[in-house]
Protein backbone atom coordinates (compact mmCIF):
# COMPACT_ATOMS: atom_id res chain seq x y z
CA UNK A 1 0.00 0.00 0.00
CA UNK A 2 1.33 3.34 -1.14
CA UNK A 3 1.67 5.88 1.67
CA UNK A 4 1.20 9.40 0.92
CA UNK A 5 -0.30 11.37 3.76
CA UNK A 6 2.11 14.14 4.88
CA UNK A 7 4.91 13.05 7.05
CA UNK A 8 4.15 14.14 10.61
CA UNK A 9 0.74 14.03 10.62
CA UNK A 10 -2.44 11.82 11.99
CA UNK A 11 -2.58 10.33 8.71
CA UNK A 12 0.97 9.63 8.10
CA UNK A 13 0.95 7.22 11.39
CA UNK A 14 -2.38 5.71 10.21
CA UNK A 15 -0.69 5.24 6.81
CA UNK A 16 2.00 3.46 8.83
CA UNK A 17 0.23 1.76 10.90
CA UNK A 18 -1.62 -0.12 7.95
CA UNK A 19 0.94 -0.35 5.56
CA UNK A 20 2.11 -3.71 5.95
CA UNK A 21 -1.72 -4.96 6.29
CA UNK A 22 -3.18 -6.37 3.23
CA UNK A 23 -6.69 -7.30 3.73
CA UNK A 24 -8.86 -5.04 5.50
CA UNK A 25 -12.84 -4.85 6.35
CA UNK A 26 -15.48 -2.96 4.96
CA UNK A 27 -18.26 -2.19 6.87
CA UNK A 28 -21.52 -0.77 5.55
CA UNK A 29 -24.96 -0.23 6.73
CA UNK A 30 -27.66 -1.70 4.29
CA UNK A 31 -31.10 -0.82 3.17
CA UNK A 32 -32.82 -2.53 6.23
CA UNK A 33 -30.21 -0.80 8.44
CA UNK A 34 -28.02 -4.01 9.64
CA UNK A 35 -24.27 -3.86 9.10
CA UNK A 36 -22.57 -5.37 6.48
CA UNK A 37 -18.43 -6.53 6.12
CA UNK A 38 -16.24 -7.47 3.24
CA UNK A 39 -12.52 -7.69 2.60
CA UNK A 40 -11.19 -5.49 0.42
CA UNK A 41 -7.22 -4.80 -0.38
CA UNK A 42 -6.21 -0.97 0.66
CA UNK A 43 -3.86 0.05 -2.42
CA UNK A 44 -3.21 3.38 -1.21
CA UNK A 45 -3.68 6.38 1.47
CA UNK A 46 -3.71 9.79 -0.68
CA UNK A 47 -2.27 12.83 0.57
CA UNK A 48 -5.80 14.34 0.94
CA UNK A 49 -6.64 11.72 3.52
CA UNK A 50 -8.77 9.14 1.05
CA UNK A 51 -8.05 5.38 1.83
CA UNK A 52 -8.14 4.00 -2.52
CA UNK A 53 -9.74 0.55 -2.80
CA UNK A 54 -10.77 -0.79 -6.30
CA UNK A 55 -14.35 -2.69 -6.31
CA UNK A 56 -16.74 -4.17 -8.96
CA UNK A 57 -19.13 -1.84 -10.48
CA UNK A 58 -22.26 -4.57 -9.71
CA UNK A 59 -21.29 -5.19 -6.17
CA UNK A 60 -23.74 -4.97 -3.35
CA UNK A 61 -21.53 -2.53 -1.63
CA UNK A 62 -22.01 -0.05 -4.01
CA UNK A 63 -25.63 0.46 -3.43
CA UNK A 64 -25.04 0.21 -0.14
CA UNK A 65 -22.63 2.97 0.00
CA UNK A 66 -24.95 5.06 -2.34
CA UNK A 67 -27.64 5.03 0.00
CA UNK A 68 -25.49 5.88 2.87
CA UNK A 69 -21.84 7.29 2.75
CA UNK A 70 -20.87 6.59 6.23
CA UNK A 71 -18.45 3.38 6.49
CA UNK A 72 -15.92 1.92 8.89
CA UNK A 73 -12.56 -0.04 7.70
CA UNK A 74 -11.05 -2.27 10.12
CA UNK A 75 -7.69 -3.52 9.94
CA UNK A 76 -6.12 -6.23 12.29
CA UNK A 77 -2.61 -7.71 12.28
CA UNK A 78 -2.84 -9.96 14.71
CA UNK A 79 0.74 -11.26 14.60
CA UNK A 80 2.13 -7.54 16.03
CA UNK A 81 -1.11 -7.50 18.45
CA UNK A 82 -2.06 -4.03 16.24
CA UNK A 83 -5.41 -3.24 15.42
CA UNK A 84 -7.03 -0.43 13.66
CA UNK A 85 -10.62 1.28 12.69
CA UNK A 86 -11.36 3.88 10.55
CA UNK A 87 -14.16 5.76 10.09
CA UNK A 88 -15.06 7.67 6.97
CA UNK A 89 -17.10 8.56 3.99
CA UNK A 90 -17.23 6.94 0.67
CA UNK A 91 -17.51 7.97 -3.05
CA UNK A 92 -16.95 6.36 -6.10
CA UNK A 93 -15.45 7.09 -9.49
CA UNK A 94 -14.14 5.67 -12.43
CA UNK A 95 -10.95 8.03 -12.48
CA UNK A 96 -8.33 7.03 -15.35
CA UNK A 97 -5.21 8.27 -13.71
CA UNK A 98 -6.10 6.46 -10.51
CA UNK A 99 -6.80 3.09 -12.00
CA UNK A 100 -3.48 3.12 -14.19
CA UNK A 101 -1.42 4.20 -11.23
CA UNK A 102 -2.63 1.49 -9.29
CA UNK A 103 -3.40 -1.32 -11.43
CA UNK A 104 -1.49 -4.57 -11.36
CA UNK A 105 -1.31 -8.03 -13.01
CA UNK A 106 -3.18 -9.75 -9.93
CA UNK A 107 -5.66 -7.21 -10.23
CA UNK A 108 -6.68 -9.29 -13.34
CA UNK A 109 -8.44 -12.09 -11.35
CA UNK A 110 -11.16 -9.69 -10.17
CA UNK A 111 -11.46 -7.91 -13.50
CA UNK A 112 -10.71 -9.56 -16.01
CA UNK A 113 -10.83 -7.05 -19.11
CA UNK A 114 -7.76 -5.07 -17.30
CA UNK A 115 -7.87 -1.36 -16.42
CA UNK A 116 -10.36 -0.74 -18.85
CA UNK A 117 -12.79 -3.34 -17.52
CA UNK A 118 -16.32 -1.78 -17.62
CA UNK A 119 -16.71 -2.70 -14.01
CA UNK A 120 -13.56 -1.65 -12.19
CA UNK A 121 -14.27 1.18 -10.04
CA UNK A 122 -12.34 3.51 -7.63
CA UNK A 123 -13.59 3.38 -3.97
CA UNK A 124 -12.48 6.00 -1.94
CA UNK A 125 -12.83 6.33 1.64
CA UNK A 126 -12.20 9.40 3.15
CA UNK A 127 -10.91 9.28 6.62
CA UNK A 128 -12.93 11.11 9.04
CA UNK A 129 -10.67 9.67 12.27
CA UNK A 130 -9.40 6.27 13.32
CA UNK A 131 -8.79 4.43 16.60
CA UNK A 132 -5.91 1.62 17.35
CA UNK A 133 -4.65 -0.56 19.39
CA UNK A 134 -1.19 -1.81 19.64
CA UNK A 135 0.85 -4.36 22.26
CA UNK A 136 3.91 -3.48 24.24
CA UNK A 137 7.00 -5.05 23.08
CA UNK A 138 6.81 -8.80 22.74
CA UNK A 139 4.72 -11.61 24.31
CA UNK A 140 7.09 -12.39 27.03
CA UNK A 141 7.03 -8.51 28.38
CA UNK A 142 3.54 -8.78 27.83
CA UNK A 143 2.89 -11.68 29.65
CA UNK A 144 4.92 -9.99 32.69
CA UNK A 145 3.20 -6.71 33.02
CA UNK A 146 -0.21 -9.07 32.76
CA UNK A 147 0.84 -10.86 35.59
CA UNK A 148 2.36 -8.01 37.38
CA UNK A 149 -0.94 -6.16 37.35
CA UNK A 150 -2.68 -9.04 38.27
CA UNK A 151 -0.76 -9.60 41.52
CA UNK A 152 -0.76 -5.49 42.34
CA UNK A 153 -2.60 -2.71 42.13
CA UNK A 154 -0.29 -1.37 39.16
CA UNK A 155 -1.45 -0.50 36.41
CA UNK A 156 -0.62 -3.25 33.06
CA UNK A 157 1.35 -1.81 29.90
CA UNK A 158 -0.31 -3.42 27.97
CA UNK A 159 0.28 -1.43 24.90
CA UNK A 160 -0.82 1.87 23.50
CA UNK A 161 -4.48 2.85 22.34
CA UNK A 162 -4.93 6.25 20.14
CA UNK A 163 -7.11 8.79 18.03
CA UNK A 164 -6.37 10.02 14.76
CA UNK A 165 -8.18 12.71 13.05
CA UNK A 166 -8.47 12.73 9.05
Amino acid sequence: MKNEAPDNTDLHKLGELIKDIEVAMLTTRIRDGSLVSRPLQTLKLDANGELIFFTDAKSHKIQDLTDDAGANVAYAHPGEHRYVSVRGRARMDRDEDTINELWSPAQKIFFPDGPHDPNLMVLRIRVRDAAYWEAADNFIARAFDFARGMLDESPSNLGEHGHLQG
